[in-house]
């Protein structure tokens, strides 16, 4: 302990004394220290850990070196803030990270926070005083922005031109996007000034919370801790509901922001809120004190604003056409219950035409196996569960007289396991689903109870790689069943079995202080026996692959569970796909082929991957003029037409689809809370409405499957046991 005050005194004296030789303008945030209950959480989850995950590791010096390795990587990924003598400094505790849990003495791990902080502002303080002198752009130099696999800047003169290089970047990004210096200056000062306030906010929860899942997450990739708060949102995105005022709130210039009201929320029903409003001030009750909220964290924000159903809370609202001194208005709300729709279980009809007949496919997009875990546990009779959302749509569908039904998983990232199971039984009629093994090495089936199905026809799951755990379970069991085309990208990989465990109940704590465990407690495998784990669920007909296996994925985690395999279950399929398959994919290649969209994604996704494995881009301003000529010019070819593809850059890059046509696609230099809200909501609407290539061709196969199978009758008994489907 005395070592460890001696270490912190000296590593903070040298901190302070570096800083001030590197800019003595810079601001430092306050200090953090951790709490004791943060310590206290701490060891009881280590032994939780230690005793019941399902790759049980003590916590000892191998450890403690994997945490160390894990805390600096969530810190500083891209090598953006430390130097290497930071790390050697830092490296001389790398082995007793654990003793901090062990021992309930968190001050070590503060310290390198409290480091990261500092050298953070003292990053951003520099690149503001870059903006001052300007940049020549002529010079032929090129910026490198993934630097995660690189190594840690020798020196503060590297790292200086590591930052000089990405404000650079900054600058050319605005300037051809059309944006004048003083403006360029004006944008990108108040962006790092922005950071730097953000670094200022950091609470002693966060470093612990950070702290914690590098601990979680060096014993296997989703284990994970959650504070408090993070604990509350994560129940909120598996209810789908929360108490509240029903408004979708965002940060914009210090500024808590109306980005959207929810219909038939109280602050939409009341008609004194419209969106851009700003709430710069919060009460409890009519006559509550007012607590002034200006330059507030949002989730401080929200918190407050968040409450018992039927209180009231008091809001002072700057409206949004007024300026910051404009006139204020009190708005008093009754906080309701608000059910979170836009994230539910959706459905649509596609149609398409084949020959003179046109096809009908049913489209349920699914974003999350999500279930109010305490409804149910409760008995509630209409608790919210993505499986009963669905089996309506299913019905809904149904009246809609659909030929197929096409269940879109992509980017699904898991949830409730109950959930895959039951889902699952909506198109199989009793059988097993999944099989678990545990920690023990004991295998538990877990299976669809319930006779019947609610769909019977044919039937096709969406995937990517970012469908994982539950979305996995589904597709692999419908695979396995022979009841659907798996239709996509691999998906994930990850075949592992999370609990949650709620640390406050070992305590009794009366009110959330400890936060709670997300601990990987089984591994699941496939009734084939086989397991998603690494490898994830291979698609029947594959789409083309945007993500980079070794950047996304299982399979990017040093530390993943390896595949395995057990005995297959006894089940019986509901189907033989093997026949159908080569005639869809001959159809689906020819169509391909002609299809100018889907030649463009191709085309984009290969121009991205080459830009990705390139990992530079020039800053010299006549080249990247001639790139972005290039890249337009491609552009408004493709806008000739009058059904463009334009959300091909969408699934290039797999984030938020391109606001659309024309300029939206291109580079405007700025980020999401710069862009003036209205510009950036009417974008949002047309990258909603923007088509979607691959779902288009999806849906085409499940059309092709519905044609075939009408006309082929020996091949519709092998897909589907017992049918009398006649040939037209």
């Amino acid at each position: 302990m005395k070592r460890n005050l001696l270490w912190i005194v000296v590593f903070a004296l040298a901190t302070a004394a570096q800083g001030a030789a590197l800019d003595a303008g810079t601001s430092y945030p306050p200090e953090l220290k951790p709490v004791q209950q943060e310590a206290q959480a701490a060891h009881l989850a280590a032994e939780l850990l230690a005793r019941y995950h399902y790759k049980a590791m003590p916590l000892d010096d191998a450890l403690s070196a994997k945490i160390f390795d894990q805390y600096l990587k969530s810190l500083d990924s891209e090598k953006l803030f430390f130097v290497q003598g930071d790390i050697d400094r830092l490296s001389g505790d790398r082995t007793k990270l654990g003793d901090a849990i062990l021992k309930e003495d968190l001050s070590v791990p503060f310290a390198i926070f409290n480091l990261y902080e500092h050298r953070a502002a003292e990053r951003f303080a520099y690149a503001r005083t870059l903006l001052k002198k300007g940049f020549d752009f002529q010079q032929n130099e090129s910026y490198q922005y993934a630097r995660e696999k690189e190594i840690w800047p020798k020196t503060e003169a590297e790292m200086r031109e590591l930052w000089r290089k990405r404000v650079k970047n900054d600058w050319l990004r605005l300037k051809l996007a059309g944006k004048a210096d003083k403006s360029i200056v004006e944008i990108l000062d108040k962006r790092y000034d922005n950071f730097l306030k953000r670094i200022g906010r950091l609470k002693s929860e966060d470093a612990f919370q950070t702290y914690m899942n590098a601990y979680t997450m060096a014993i296997e990739p989703h284990t994970n801790y959650m504070g408090p708060r993070a604990a509350e949102d994560f129940d909120i995105s598996m209810r789908l509901s929360l108490v509240g005022i029903g408004a979708v709130l965002a940060e914009l210039d210090e500024y808590t922001t109306i980005r959207e009201l929810v219909p038939g929320g109280p602050a939409s029903l009341s008609g004194q809120l419209k969106i851009g409003d700003r709430i710069v001030g919060v009460a409890q009750g009519e006559s509550g004190v007012m607590t002034d909220t200006l330059g507030w964290r949002l989730d401080d924000t929200v918190a407050l604003i968040r409450g018992a159903p039927d209180s009231v809370v008091l809001l002072d609202v700057l409206p949004a056409d007024a300026g910051p001194d404009g006139k204020h208005k009190l708005v008093s709300l009754i906080r309701k219950t608000i059910s979170l729709a836009e994230q539910a279980a959706k459905a649509s009809v596609r149609s398409t035409m084949d020959g003179q007949a046109t096809r009908r496919v049913g489209v349920i997009s699914l974003s999350s196996f999500y279930e109010d875990f305490a409804g149910r546990q409760k008995g509630v009779q209409d608790y919210k569960s993505a499986t009963r959302d669905v089996a309506r749509l299913l019905d809904e569908l149904k009246k809609e007289k659909v030929d197929s039904v096409l269940i879109d998983l992509r980017n699904n990232g898991g949830g409730s396991l109950i959930e895959a199971v039951e889902l699952t039984g909506l198109f199989i009629d009793k059988g097993p689903v999944v099989q678990q093994r545990n920690a023990s090495g004991e295998i538990s089936v877990e299976s669809d109870t319930r006779a019947g199905v609610a769909w019977d026809g044919p039937l096709g799951v969406l995937i990517n790689r970012g469908s994982a755990s539950a979305s996995e379970i589904f597709a692999a069991a419908i695979q396995d069943y022979g009841r659907g085309l798996i239709i996509g990208e691999p998906s994930f990989g990850k075949g592992t079995v999370q609990t949650m465990i709620n640390l406050d109940r070992f305590t009794n704590n009366k009110k959330p202080q400890f936060g709670e465990l997300k601990m990987t407690v089984a591994q699941f495998f496939r009734i084939n026996g086989g397991t998603t784990q690494l490898r994830g669920v291979m698609p029947d007909i594959l789409f083309p692959a945007v993500s980079d296996a070794e950047n996304f994925g299982e399979s990017s985690f040093d530390n993943a569970l390896p595949w395995a395999q057990i005995k297959a279950a006894d089940y019986l399929p509901a189907g033989d796909l093997k026949g159908l398959l080569p005639i869809l994919l001959t159809l689906h290649e020819a169509r391909v082929k002609k299809d100018k969209d889907f030649q463009y994604l191709q085309q984009d996704i290969a121009d991205f991957k080459l830009q990705r494995r390139k990992n530079l881009v020039s800053l010299n301003e006549a080249a990247r003029r001639n790139e972005r000529d290039a890249q337009e010019a491609r552009l408004t070819c493709r806008e000739s037409r009058t059904d463009t593809g334009n959300d091909a850059r969408e699934d290039m890059v797999g984030k938020d689809p391109a606001p659309g046509k024309g300029s939206a696609l291109r580079d405007d230099g700025l980020q999401a809370n710069e862009r003036n809200l209205a510009i950036e909501l009417a974008a949002e609407k047309v990258r909603k409405n923007a088509k979607d290539v691959l779902l288009n061709e999806a849906v085409h196969i499940l059309s092709d499957e519905v044609g075939v199978l009408k006309t082929d009758a020996r091949l519709a008994a092998r897909v589907k046991p017992g049918s009398r489907l006649i040939p037209d």
